[in-house]
């Protein structure tokens, strides 16, 4: 029963309240933790299988290393008392969800666009996104809005509520651990997870790793959405024929759906640091991407959080 109070207040707590300011959040340490040994290593050494090593100790130490401070602090809590364990769990896991700051980040850059003012638009865009945005046009800026709040509504929201479900179902482990280490996993991925120098052999392992650790989440992912949408059939043959374009095994699936359901079409050239990148595109343009796209698409993330939610609850608690 504890599991299931865990896993709805921390639901709860995340779509409520987010992540606040004034507490450290565990990225902000997974983060500082990869920066220094990236910095270390590209620095100290040059050689690549040195660097290929480096990056498989980082991606074990982090991963494995944030699960287990994960158990041993919500056991250290719970010694002092049983509430407090309870509610630091909640807390440490409701960081592990990035429903709200992925809501708040679409509405950061949609707020300023609705009002006209573009330049401003483009300057709070960086901040979430990696392709250059000086020169975006006005669908530009929707498209990449889209393509960010598809792309992490599966690393961002659904995967890490896969492993806490899991985690629940392995009393000995618990929700927190598990979230916590994928956490770590899609942190190491998105910092240097990367082909292109500086990080081509450092961020080689993390890469794969997180990879093969969203591959089912994503997949359930995507069937859930496509039952969602009440057209399982077309979504699934959109996704079929696009979907496998896409360079990663799992971004492309998470952005083809949503484009499947919304009737969109997404991708196309974007451009890094002034190079031009081609993604393939995905989806049928039926209709154009706008606000409101974004919106229905942060709304079929939470339908698809939720019915996990009540799924596992139910699970839990007759188990």
């Amino acid at each position: 029963m504890t599991s299931v109070v865990v896993l709805i207040f921390a639901a709860t707590w995340d779509y409520l309240i987010g992540d606040p300011s004034t507490f450290p959040h565990p990225v902000q340490i997974m983060g500082w933790i990869i920066s220094w040994w990236s910095k270390f290593t590209l620095t100290y050494f040059h050689h690549p299988t040195m660097q290929r090593i480096a990056g498989i100790l980082l991606t074990i130490i982090l991963i494995v290393g944030s699960g287990l401070f994960g158990y041993l602090i919500i056991k250290i809590a719970s010694c002092l008392h049983p509430l407090l364990g309870i509610g630091l769990e909640i807390i440490l896991l409701a960081s592990c969800f990035a429903g709200r700051s992925l809501r708040n980040a679409a509405q950061a850059v949609l707020q300023p666009l609705n009002a006209g003012e573009l330049s401003q638009t483009r300057s709070v865009l960086s901040n979430y996104v990696g392709r250059d945005t000086e020169n975006l046009t006005e669908p530009e800026i929707i498209r990449a809005v889209l393509e960010t709040v598809t792309e992490n509504a599966t690393d961002g929201v659904m995967a890490p509520l896969f492993y806490a479900i899991l985690g629940a179902f392995l009393p000995v482990v618990g929700s927190l651990p598990l979230a916590l280490a994928y956490k770590a996993s899609s942190t190491l991925d998105s910092m240097i997870g990367y082909r292109e120098p500086p990080y081509t052999y450092l961020g080689w392992f993390s890469a794969r790793t997180e990879d093969y650790l969203t591959w089912i989440p994503c997949r359930l992912t995507v069937i859930t959405l496509a039952l969602l949408s009440g057209k399982p059939l077309q979504v699934w043959r959109i996704c079929r024929r696009d979907a496998v374009k896409d360079t990663s095994p799992n971004s492309g699936w998470s952005e083809c759906a949503y484009a499947a359901i919304l009737g969109v079409q997404v991708g196309g050239t974007n451009w890094y640091g002034g190079v031009a990148k081609h993604k393939p595109l995905l989806g049928e343009p039926s209709h154009p991407i706008t606000s409101n796209s974004i919106h229905q698409a942060l709304q079929l993330t939470r339908y698809s959080f939720l019915l996990w939610l009540g799924i596992a609850t139910l699970l839990l608690i007759r188990s």
